[in-house]
Formats: structure tokens, C-alpha cells, sequence
């Protein structure tokens, strides 16, 4: 028997009608901020993907030719896309460019809880704007977006200056051996390292800038600089929001991707592979041809979200199950065709059965079963059931569609 590639998933109906409904829910929350879909092909030119990773990323990618000779990855994620896009097709357009997008990558890595080979991300990108506004809108939309779903998280906001400006004392070669100390929260592992290098006094600063929760603790060690004004502002509007969020100088990774801004929300039920969304400010468009533009946005590890849910069944709404005689079928079909006019879920009993064996299939998927006969048909009525009350009421079309919704439909 054929199996499903490893790393990939089959979703059956209950689990496709959750994410659906969270996907839904995320797509109104980026909607009522101005943010409009955007969608890219599913593979790209390679290239879009080594300029800015380098081929290192290629063992973590799905890499093929085409019929012509000519490269192509899966996308192994959004952004770059999204900012390929943009050059192409989107310079122009008036800015800021509000843009979502809700789609599927590919990674060629060991699967494992919360990770597969085929995920799917949800993204927001704000193009365009370069001010602590803009910075802030992004992060608060990231708030909403993930309260929206019904899950617990913490929000943490840096600033890559903070880091920036002690690492400068290391070279290249070692202020990426540090960041990965910092990032796998090594302190044990970052003061070995730094003590080889005769820089014990840089440690304790990296250590101490990483447990600060305040701005003026930060200053503190990291002194005065220019960006000091616009990173308080940032707080500031973060502060007035209202958001929860934990001040986090801490934050390494991503400084080869992000420019300055950064902030990442992590689930509380995840164990190690906690983390659901990354984001912050960069600039990419002159790498695929563009102008240097100032951009800012985050992706939300959609199949994260859902495992941090756990079982929660989507909210179906109302459902109606048709059983009908061979004498009623013609005013059973045009009943159920008003019914799903009314936008409630309909199906029709397909065995030909009696009526109390098609009753006792409906009552599987069903709120309520419309029971027509011979009766049914000459009089222009229905006989609407509660199968989970068992009532049972003989009611007029209009009347029977008013009882399921709940409402006045005439």
C-alpha cells in the first residue's frame, strides 16, 4: 500500500473544518487593519533563495531542473517571495503596501512535533513605511492575530542595536559564534567561548543585556547611540496599545536577516519547539533588483498554532439530514435546495431506505432531520425533527427554515 511522503499529512474533514476556521479568523483579524492577499507560485528560481541565504540552504531545500535546465526550489518561505513580488509587480502601487498571505513551504529537514516537510505559514508584510508606527502596527496586528486563536503565548520585542553595538568589539567569524551561544541561551557555552578570546568583560555585558526588562537598564550597558529615540518611541506606542508583551534585548537571531526591530511569540504548550511567530524590520527589495526599501512584517508557523489549540472542533453551525419517501422526493429536493439557500448545511439521505433507518443515519451528522412523505407533498409542509430533543413539529417551508435559523427568514 502507498504511503504519504514523510513529512506530509492527510487531513481528514473535522481536523480541515479547524484550520479552516482558523485560517478565516486570521484572514478578518489582517482585514479589519487594511491588509489585502497576496499569493506567489509554489517554486521559484533558486537564485531567489541563495542571494541572500547562501548555498548552504540548499541541503534544506527541495531543489530540481525543469525540462529547460533551469533551477528551482519549492519555497521554503514567504518573504522572499513576497519581496520578488513586489519588485516585479508592486514598486509602483502607492505606498505603504499592507499585504497577508496564507500559503504552503517546503523544507527538506527531520520531521517532528510541530515540524514537518509541508507546513503552512500565515504572513503579514507592511512595504514601504519606515517609522516606529509602522513598526508597532505590525507588532500589534501579530497580537491580535495570535489572541484571535484561542491560544496562551508571550510576546517578546527587541532591538537588534542592543546586540549590534557589543558584538562590534568581535570580528565576523566571532560575533556569529556568539549570536549562536545567545540564541540557544548558552550562557555557560558564551562565557567559555569569550574567555578564549580574552573578552570575559563583553560575557558578562552580553549576559546581563539579555536579562534586562527595562529601557533604562538596557542604556545602561549599552550606552547612548542614535537609534536611541526611535527605539523609545516604539515602546512607547506599544505601552499605550495596551498589548502584553516582555521586553527582550536579547534576541540574536535573524541579525544577518533584520535591520533593527524584532519580536517573537512563543506558545505555552509546545515544549522545546515553542515558538509560533518571528518577525521584525529589514530591507530586501535591492537584493532581487529593487530599490532599497524599508519593510517590516512576520510569519506565524500555522501548524503550530493549531497543535498549541489541541482538540477543538470548529463550530459547524446549524445542519439539517432530508429523509423523504419515492412519493415526496420532488418537494424534499426543493426543500433542501431553500435550506442551503439559507446557508445551512443540507444533505440529503442517499439509501432509499425506510424512513426510520434513514433517521437513524442522519442523526450521525445532523441537528435536525426534515421528514417529507406522500403527506408532506400535497400539503406543502414539512415535518421538522429535533434529534436532540425529539420533538417534532409539522410546520410550513418558511416556518421549518425560521425554527433552524434561529430567526425571522420572511
Amino acid at each position: 500500500m502507498l504511503q504519504k511522503p514523510r513529512g506530509t499529512r492527510d487531513f481528514l474533514p473535522d481536523e480541515m473544518e479547524s484550520r479552516r476556521e482558523v485560517e478565516s479568523t486570521m484572514r478578518k483579524v489582517s482585514a479589519t487593519w487594511g491588509y489585502r492577499e497576496i499569493c506567489t507560485p509554489e517554486f521559484e528560481e533558486l537564485d531567489l533563495f541563495t542571494v541572500r541565504s547562501g548555498e548552504g540552504i540548499i541541503q534544506e531545500m527541495y531543489v530540481f531542473e525543469d525540462k529547460g535546465g533551469r533551477k528551482l526550489a519549492l519555497r521554503p518561505e514567504l518573504t522572499a517571495p513576497v519581496l520578488r513580488m513586489y519588485v516585479n509587480e508592486g514598486k509602483t502601487l502607492p505606498k505603504p503596501l499592507r499585504w497577508y498571505y496564507f500559503a504552503d513551504c517546503f523544507r527538506y529537514e527531520r520531521p517532528q512535533k510541530g515540524r514537518y516537510r509541508q507546513f503552512w505559514q500565515f504572513g503579514v508584510e507592511l512595504i514601504g513605511a519606515d517609522t516606529p508606527f509602522a513598526e508597532a502596527e505590525v507588532i500589534m496586528l501579530a497580537h491580535e492575530i495570535l489572541s484571535s486563536c484561542d491560544i496562551s503565548f508571550t510576546l517578546h520585542v527587541g532591538h537588534l542595536s542592543f546586540m549590534r553595538i557589543l558584538l562590534k568589539e568581535l570580528d565576523p567569524a566571532d560575533q556569529k559564534r556568539a549570536r549562536m551561544f545567545l540564541d540557544k541561551r548558552d550562557t555557560a557555552g558564551l562565557e567559555e567561548y569569550l574567555s578564549s578570546r580574552d573578552q570575559s568583560s563583553l560575557s558578562e555585558r552580553l549576559i546581563s543585556l539579555a536579562g534586562c526588562r527595562n529601557l533604562e537598564e538596557v542604556f545602561s550597558i549599552t550606552g547612548d547611540f542614535p537609534e536611541r529615540g526611535r527605539i523609545e518611541e516604539l515602546f512607547t506606542i506599544l505601552d499605550q496599545s495596551g498589548i502584553h508583551y516582555t521586553l527582550n534585548p536579547g534576541i540574536a537571531r535573524g541579525l544577518d536577516y533584520y535591520t533593527g526591530m524584532v519580536f517573537e511569540a512563543f506558545a505555552e504548550n509546545l515544549g522545546a519547539e515553542n515558538q509560533v511567530l518571528g518577525g521584525g524590520t529589514y530591507r530586501l527589495a535591492h537584493l532581487f533588483g529593487g530599490e532599497d526599501t524599508p519593510s517590516c512584517g512576520f510569519a506565524i508557523g500555522f501548524d503550530r498554532i493549531m497543535v498549541a489549540r489541541g482538540e477543538k472542533p470548529a463550530e459547524v453551525g446549524k445542519s439539517v439530514g432530508v429523509a423523504c419517501t419515492g412519493e415526496g422526493r420532488s418537494w424534499a429536493l426543493h426543500v433542501a435546495r431553500k435550506f442551503r439557500e439559507a446557508g445551512i448545511r443540507t444533505l440529503f439521505d442517499l439509501t432509499g431506505k425506510s424512513i426510520g433507518q434513514q433517521l437513524s443515519g442522519i442523526s450521525r451528522f445532523a441537528v435536525y432531520a426534515v421528514i417529507i412523505g406522500s403527506r408532506e407533498q400535497e400539503t406543502r409542509t414539512v415535518t421538522l425533527k429535533d434529534l436532540h430533543s425529539g420533538v417534532q413539529k409539522t410546520l410550513s417551508l418558511q416556518d421549518a427554515l425560521s425554527e433552524v435559523c434561529g430567526d425571522d427568514t420572511r
